[in-house]
C-alpha cells in the first residue's frame, strides 16, 4: 500500500550512514505503514494547533530554583534574550566551586515525574555535581511547552474522571493506560512528536549529562543530538510509552528489566526484537540522598514510637492530578476517632490542590480544627524537622501553590511519618512504611506489586473497606509497621534504593553507550 501525503517525511531504515527515523524503526522493529502515516498525522495535528518553531533560535539562562534550589543546589533553565553561558563547564566551575554539570528533563504531568526529577537533582548534588532543571513546560510560547500543557490537561481531567465515573474508569481510562500506551505504534507518535520539542535544546552542549524522568524530555533530547541521555523509566509495567531509543533506559527492577528488554507486549501481532543489552539497565529505586542516608534513623525513629505507644503518624499525600477525593474523605472520616483519642496523627498533604482542602473541610467539618501549614514552605520544613524528634498531635494540613514547595513537602514529611498513604505510583518505591490504595491508571498496579514483595509497603487496596480495616489493624498491631521498617533497612543493605546515584553515575560517564 502506498503511502499518503501524510507521510511524505522520508521513513530512513537504520544503516551504517544514516541517522534513522526513530518513528519508522524502532529497536529494529518496522512500524507498519499505517501506523507510520498515523504518527505523521498526530505531529501535522499538532502543527496546527500549536505552530512549528523548528527555525527559532532560543537561548538559555540559569536561575535558582524554588525551594529546591538552596536544599538541593539546583539551577533552572529558562528562556533568555541572548546567547550567554547557561551552564558552568570545565574551567569556570572549578574556579566557581561548582560540580560538572547534569541536565534534569522533566515534566509536569501530575507529581510524579518532577518527584523523580527531585530524587536525581539531589543523588546528583550528593555525588558532588550541580543539576540543572530543564522542564519542557517551563518554556512559554514555544511549541515544546504548548504541547505538553496541552497533554497534562487532558491527563489531568482524565485521572480526575475516572475515580468519579466507574465505566470511563473501567472501560476507556485502565485500557489505555495498560495497554494503549504499551503499544509499539504509541511511541512512534510520540517519536514524531517530540521532534516539535528540539529547538529548545539547541543551546545545551552535546555532551551534557542529561537525565530526562519522562520520555518525552528524553526524545526530544536524542532528536537534539545530545549524546549523554539517560531516560529513566518509572514504571515496572512494560509501555512502549517510555522508550526513547538513542538514550540509555533505567529501570528500577529486574522484572521491570526483563519486560522492557523483551518490550513485551508491545504489539500482540508479532514478537518483537528485543532491546540490545547495552541500551537498558536495572538500577534499583530512584530515591533521594536524603531520604537514603537517613533511613536506619528515621525506622529506629518509628518502631520507638511504636514501642512507647505514641500515636501512630499517617501522612495521606495527594497526587498532582487531584483525584480520588472521595477515597480521602472516607479515610478521613475513619480516622477521626483515632485522632480524638490520641492513638493516630494525621498528616494530609494536598500539594496545590487547595481546592481538594476546602472540599474536604466542606464535607468533614471537624478539618476546620486543624493545624494548617499553608503558602510557607519555611515553616513546612520547620515541622517536619521538629517531628522528627517530637511528639506531634492531631491533624496538620499542608498546602503550597509553588510547584516545588508543594511536591517537596511530602519528602519532608515521608521522613517524620510511621505509614504514607498513597495509590503505587512513583511514591510505591520510597523507603518508607506504605498502605496502598486503589490505583489511577493500569501502569501503576506494579508499583504496588513491588513494594509488597520488597515488604515495605502492601499490596494494592481497590475496595475502601479494606483500606480502613487494614488502617485498623495497624492501629491495633504495630508490628505492621515494625516489619516494613525492619524490610526497608535490609533492602537499603542490598542496595535497593540507590537508583537515583547510579543513573546520575550513568549519565556522567566518560562514554555513556
Amino acid at each position: 500500500m502506498a503511502e499518503n501525503d501524510l507521510t511524505k517525511e522520508m521513513r530512513i531504515i537504520p544503516s551504517k550512514t544514516t541517522e534513522p527515523d526513530r518513528a519508522a524503526v524502532i529497536f529494529g522493529n518496522t512500524i507498519g505503514e499505517k501506523d507510520y502515516a498515523s504518527a505523521c498525522a498526530a505531529k501535522k495535528r499538532y502543527v496546527r494547533m500549536f505552530g512549528d518553531d523548528s527555525s527559532k533560535i532560543y537561548h538559555l539562562a540559569a536561575s535558582p530554583t524554588p525551594v529546591i534550589g538552596t536544599r538541593l543546589g539546583v539551577r533552572t533553565l529558562h528562556l533568555a534574550d541572548k546567547k550567554e553561558p547557561a551552564l558552568c563547564l570545565g574551567e569556570d566551575a572549578r574556579l566557581a566551586g561548582a560540580g560538572e554539570p547534569v541536565v534534569i528533563g522533566t515534566i509536569r504531568m501530575g507529581f510524579g515525574h518532577y518527584r523523580i526529577a527531585m530524587a536525581m537533582a539531589s543523588a546528583a548534588r550528593a555525588l558532588g555535581k550541580t543539576p540543572y532543571w530543564f522542564d519542557v513546560m517551563g518554556f512559554p510560547k514555544t511549541t515544546a511547552t504548548k504541547l505538553v500543557a496541552f497533554q497534562n490537561r487532558l491527563y489531568s481531567a482524565g485521572s480526575r474522571m475516572s475515580q468519579k465515573v466507574a465505566p470511563f474508569d473501567k472501560l476507556v481510562w485502565e485500557p489505555m493506560n495498560s495497554e494503549g500506551f504499551r503499544k509499539l505504534s504509541y511511541n512512534a507518535s510520540d517519536q514524531k512528536c517530540t521532534e516539535l520539542m528540539v529547538p529548545v535544546y539547541r543551546d545545551l552542549p552535546r555532551d551534557v549529562p542529561f537525565i530526562g524522568t519522562h520520555a518525552w524530555p528524553s526524545q526530544a533530547a536524542v532528536h537534539a543530538g545530545l549524546t549523554h541521555v539517560v531516560n529513566a523509566i518509572p514504571d515496572n509495567w512494560p509501555m512502549a510509552l517510555h522508550l526513547a531509543e538513542g538514550s540509555l533506559h533505567t529501570v528500577q527492577t529486574q522484572s521491570a528489566y526483563l519486560g522492557y528488554r523483551m518490550l513485551r507486549g508491545m504489539d500482540p501481532e508479532r514478537q518483537l526484537v528485543p532491546m540490545p543489552s547495552e541500551s537498558i539497565v536495572c538500577t534499583g529505586h530512584y530515591i533521594d540522598h536524603e531520604l537514603v542516608q537517613n533511613i536506619e534513623t528515621d525506622c529506629a525513629a518509628r518502631c520507638e514510637r511504636m514501642k512507647k505507644g505514641k500515636p501512630m503518624r499517617f501522612l495521606l499525600s495527594v497526587g498532582g492530578a487531584g483525584a480520588q477525593a472521595q477515597l480521602f474523605e472516607d479515610i478521613i472520616k475513619h480516622l477521626l476517632p483515632a485522632i480524638d483519642s490520641g492513638k493516630a496523627v494525621l498528616f494530609i498533604n494536598v500539594g496545590d490542590h487547595d481546592k481538594v482542602w476546602k472540599e474536604l473541610v466542606k464535607k468533614l467539618p471537624a478539618l476546620a480544627e486543624a493545624s494548617c501549614h499553608f503558602g510557607d514552605f519555611d515553616r513546612t520544613a520547620a515541622f517536619a524537622k521538629s517531628a522528627l524528634s517530637g511528639d506531634v498531635y492531631g491533624i496538620h494540613a499542608f498546602y503550597d501553590a509553588d510547584i516545588f514547595g508543594a511536591v517537596y513537602s511530602t519528602n519532608l514529611l515521608m521522613r517524620a511519618s510511621d505509614v504514607l498513604i498513597t495509590k503505587p505510583s512513583e511514591l510505591a518505591y520510597y523507603p518508607v512504611p506504605k498502605l496502598m490504595i486503589h490505583r489511577v491508571g493500569g501502569h501503576e498496579a506494579w508499583g504496588a506489586i513491588r513494594a509488597a514483595e520488597v515488604g515495605d509497603g502492601t499490596y494494592e487496596m481497590d475496595d475502601t473497606q479494606e483500606v480502613l480495616s487494614m488502617i485498623d489493624l495497624m492501629l491495633s498491631d504495630s508490628g505492621i509497621v515494625e516489619g516494613m521498617c525492619e524490610n526497608i533497612k535490609a533492602a537499603k543493605d542490598a542496595g535497593v534504593y540507590d537508583g537515583a546515584y547510579r543513573v546520575v553515575e550513568l549519565a556522567c560517564a566518560e562514554k555513556l553507550r
